[in-house]
């Protein structure tokens, strides 16, 4: 019976995987005990984003899952105390029912101006089932109760804390106000004290410098390497006080899925690369311009807040944002501006992103004229807003700006790192667990690349002879350009990468490499 004897001993060691209760309880608890995702995360070693996955349907694994069980279950059982602690000897009559339910009813249409009744359900853009309510125009539930477990409901606005009593109270914006010596900074729709609005950037980076003994390549390489936990951490404080949570790690569709190991997904990206075929007779001074923080600006997209839903026909929502299957249409300026859809050999339908298709939209409109529209088949898109890494967006580019005017590299290699490398990791990464969004990065990037060719048309529009457009940040030029682009190394200006003379028998295409974008 020695051979049994192997077996009872790994049954004997093998332990059992603690069971969670369903995603939707598990967000009741927390918020029962009034913690904040971030507050729970600190405590369990992990980011709040992690958590949201959590309540959002996703189950965590090891030691990690058995700490997240024990949570629940003693929030569970302090609840249940308190509840039977608190609860009436008689329950409420049927008038006293109603009165709650209308002062219920009136701190949610009244407290907040953003948020109303609905004449008719409509879909929630986190979970999909019928909403009564709608926040800033999008329907959603307001009880987490009633949203599905697809997706975390918004966070509803705190109630602010009562106003102390003053004998003479000043009116909003009086100056007497300031002597009170508090300094208030606006954070979402609310101000807080100062000194709660740490400079996460400045104290890694002073941290980095100190643990490296000023040596700046060792602090530079160690904020580098650490940039994206940073960076999920940055993106969760200034996520505070928003007024939606997101699904962080959503189903996703075929569509996003790569189709093989090595392969590529079924995204069409628009990615130019693009050289004008023939330039005028006579030699062209060009000018190879860098477009600083492309993908720092691309931050600014609509993108989806929930889990993608199927839609079919020739419409597009504007207040929705995702992927389309659409028939692009023939693009007759290549001769001097390139394809809004990229460089694409294959006809057909392809599947783009929402920045592609509002692109090809508006140059098809009455104001531009430049094409047909395109035609849209399908679609995989939530409810979206433009604004939701604005804050992120924000603080990075302000940090870029400090560290240029006070030559800064460290600070400036170590933002660049961290928004380059946070669009880069949305998708299938090892190193980015908190947030999986392939269609952000898709998103993102298609946005750099219409930035990119919004910037071409202007130059174009303007009087100069636009050459190249490459990548994200590459576009070549000839003529006064100065007078077009502001010339500088902030995020709405220029620098110069290159400059070049190209003569009459010349293909710009082949006189120069291709610079790395």
């Amino acid at each position: 019976m020695a051979e049994f004897d192997a077996i009872d001993a790994l049954l004997a060691g093998a332990g059992q995987e603690v069971r969670l209760p369903p995603a939707q309880e598990r967000r009741r608890l927390r918020e029962g005990l009034s913690l904040s995702r971030a507050q729970l995360a600190q405590a369990l070693g992990v980011g709040a984003s992690t958590v949201g996955g959590w309540e959002a349907g996703r189950d965590p694994s090891g030691d990690v899952r058995e700490k997240y069980g024990y949570f629940l279950e003693g929030a569970r059982t302090k609840l249940d105390a308190v509840a039977a602690a608190a609860a009436p000897a008689d329950a409420p009559g049927p008038a006293a029912d109603s009165l709650a339910e209308e002062d219920q009813a009136s701190d949610t249409d009244n407290g907040d101006a953003d948020t109303g009744v609905l004449a008719e359900p409509r879909p929630c853009v986190l979970c999909g089932q019928p909403a009564r309510h709608q926040v800033e125009g999008f329907p959603q539930h307001l009880d987490p109760a009633e949203c599905g477990t697809a997706a975390p409901v918004p966070a509803q606005p705190e109630k602010p804390a009562p106003r102390p009593a003053s004998r003479q109270p000043a009116r909003a914006g009086e100056p007497g106000r300031a002597a009170s010596g508090v300094k208030v900074v606006p954070v979402g729709r609310r101000v807080q004290v100062a000194s709660d609005t740490p400079d996460l950037i400045g104290s890694a980076v002073a941290a980095a410098l100190a643990e490296h003994a000023g040596d700046v390549e060792a602090a530079t390489a160690a904020l580098v390497k650490r940039a994206i936990p940073d960076a999920m951490a940055l993106l969760d404080h200034t996520r505070k006080g928003g007024r939606y949570d997101v699904v962080a790690h959503p189903w996703l569709p075929d569509i996003l899925r790569k189709q093989s190991a090595r392969g590529a997904d079924q995204v069409w990206e628009a990615r130019p690369k693009w050289s004008r075929p023939e330039l005028p007779a006579g030699e062209h001074e060009i000018t190879a311009l860098d477009i600083n923080g492309a993908y720092l600006s691309a931050l600014k997209t609509h993108l989806p807040l929930g889990q993608l839903e199927h839609s079919t026909g020739d419409h597009h929502d504007r207040r929705r944002a995702g992927l389309h299957l659409i028939t692009p249409p023939a693009w007759d300026h290549g001769s001097y501006l390139p394809d809004p859809i990229g460089n694409r050999d294959e006809p057909g339908p392809l599947w783009v992103t929402e920045p592609t298709l509002r692109l090809l939209l508006r140059v098809s409109g009455p104001k531009y004229g430049l094409c047909d529209p395109p035609e849209i088949h399908e679609s995989w898109t939530s409810g979206a807003t433009e604004g939701l890494l604005e804050k992120f967006r924000i603080v990075l580019k302000d940090a870029r700006d400090r560290a240029i005017a006070e030559g800064d590299e460290v600070t400036l290699e170590y933002v660049k790192a961290m928004y380059s490398k946070f669009v880069s990791t949305l998708g299938e990464s090892n190193y980015n667990r908190e947030l999986y969004r392939t269609d952000w990065m898709h998103l993102i990037r298609s946005q750099a690349f219409a930035n990119l060719w919004w910037k071409a048309h202007r130059a174009y529009d303007e009087g100069l002879m636009v050459v190249r457009a490459m990548g994200t940040d590459e576009l070549h030029v000839a003529g006064d350009w100065r007078a077009v682009f502001p010339e500088g190394r902030g995020v709405t200006e220029v620098k110069v990468k290159d400059v070049y003379t190209v003569g009459t028998d010349q293909d710009p295409a082949l006189q120069r490499p291709e610079s790395p974008s």
